[in-house]
């Protein structure tokens, strides 16, 4: 499996262990010294004889981790049940990295149990290899008092074992973690209702990890938003999401082109997925509208579902329409500049080309082009 050459590695560290010269110290005499004890001196030579790993790695891994054994029963029993279970020696190697105390540990007792819960709601030994490759800390969670009250509290939202595992199979850090079940649960306690709860289980999940969620709902709370509304949900992903920096530098860019933190503010009230915009899309979109069409940047602060319309397949092709029929007079000045680039298209065609019967086929012409040319532009990969 791995390198076996235990005494040469034994012999190698003993020489560690002495005080070095002032003047000539020995090779990582900063990660052993005299005091060492005899359990924590065979586990890093363990770690490092079975797994590859450098005796700085090793020693630091201990020492972090705690993990001492003087006989290699244990840690042999854990790696034998890992292979029993269908892990490969790089897949060990990287649970083993990533929680060296599972060494230590009965697999029986502690780890089968945890595999037998996620086989019995369907798992296949593969999702379990995968899990625990990923995130093997969960394994030391408790079965019934962590990872069992966080699986019922979960099914009660998404209704499917086969949903929670795909779910787990992405994030494998998920079960295990102690906010997750406090996050659910503070939802409850503030209106959320159950179908934003489980739109957020199977689409962010991330979110339900985050520490400052108590935070976060009193400030959106405070904004205005109203936790049963759907738009409530959105408001938390963006805000969860977006660091405080990242937000302010957003802001920035939204400020370069005239709006004040109040338009920001109410622009998000209105369309949090606007903060989550790119800043390049942001700048690409306020550009075509301020620069290359000459209309106000603050209609789209009144209207922010703009900022989520493609530039090219929609923004571009529409407004080849809407300035038609500016210019023509067919569209008049007081009316909705955004909405034309916000409705669905049957509704576009309805209203600003077929509605135009005498204008309909140049303006069905003049669309189709602009619509035809961001087409041929994303084959060639120019978009």
């Amino acid at each position: 499996m791995f390198t076996t050459h235990r005494r040469t590695t034994l012999l190698y560290l003993k020489t560690l262990t002495f005080s070095p010269s002032p003047k000539n110290p020995l090779p990582f005499s900063h990660y052993f010294s005299t005091n060492t004890s005899d359990s924590t001196f065979f586990a890093v030579s363990y770690l490092i004889n079975n797994f590859g790993f450098s005796p700085q790695f090793a020693s630091k891994l201990s020492s972090t981790y705690n993990v001492h054994f003087k006989t290699a029963r244990k840690p042999d029993s854990v790696l034998n049940f890992f292979r029993n279970h269908g892990f490969s020696d790089s897949q060990i190697r990287t649970v083993i990295a990533k929680e060296p105390r599972l060494l230590s540990c009965d697999p029986l007792k502690r780890v089968l149990p945890k595999f037998q819960f996620f086989l019995s709601k369907g798992a296949s030994n593969s999702d379990i290899v995968n899990i625990v490759s990923k995130n093997p800390m969960f394994l030391t969670a408790s079965l019934d008092k962590k990872i069992v009250p966080t699986y019922e509290l979960v099914y009660k939202y998404l209704q499917s074992d086969k949903h929670i595992l795909a779910l787990l199979n992405c994030n494998p850090t998920f079960f295990g973690r102690s906010s997750v079940e406090h996050n659910i649960r503070l939802l409850i306690q503030s209106g959320v209702t159950d179908i934003n709860i489980a739109r957020l289980l199977r689409n962010n999940i991330k979110f339900f990890m985050t520490g400052n969620l108590p935070e976060l709902v009193k400030e959106l709370k405070d904004l205005g938003f109203h936790p049963s509304q759907s738009i409530f949900s959105v408001a938390l992903i963006a805000k969860t999401y977006l660091s405080k920096s990242r937000w302010n530098e957003k802001v920035d860019v939204f400020k370069k082109w005239g709006w004040s933190d109040e338009d920001v503010r109410e622009a998000f009230k209105k369309q949090p997925q606007c903060m989550l915009t790119s800043i390049d899309k942001i700048n690409s979109v306020m550009n075509f509208w301020v620069n290359q069409l000459g209309w106000d940047a603050l209609a789209i602060a009144k209207t922010p579902r703009v900022l989520g319309a493609s530039l090219e397949r929609r923004i571009i092709p529409r407004a080849s329409v809407v300035e038609y029929l500016l210019k023509r007079g067919l569209h008049k000045k007081e009316a909705s500049l955004t909405s034309p680039f916000i409705v669905i298209d049957k509704t576009f065609y309805d209203m600003y080309i077929n509605r135009f019967k005498e204008e309909s086929s140049y303006l069905l012409k003049l669309y189709e082009e602009n619509l035809n040319l961001a087409q041929t532009k994303e084959k060639t990969g120019m978009i």
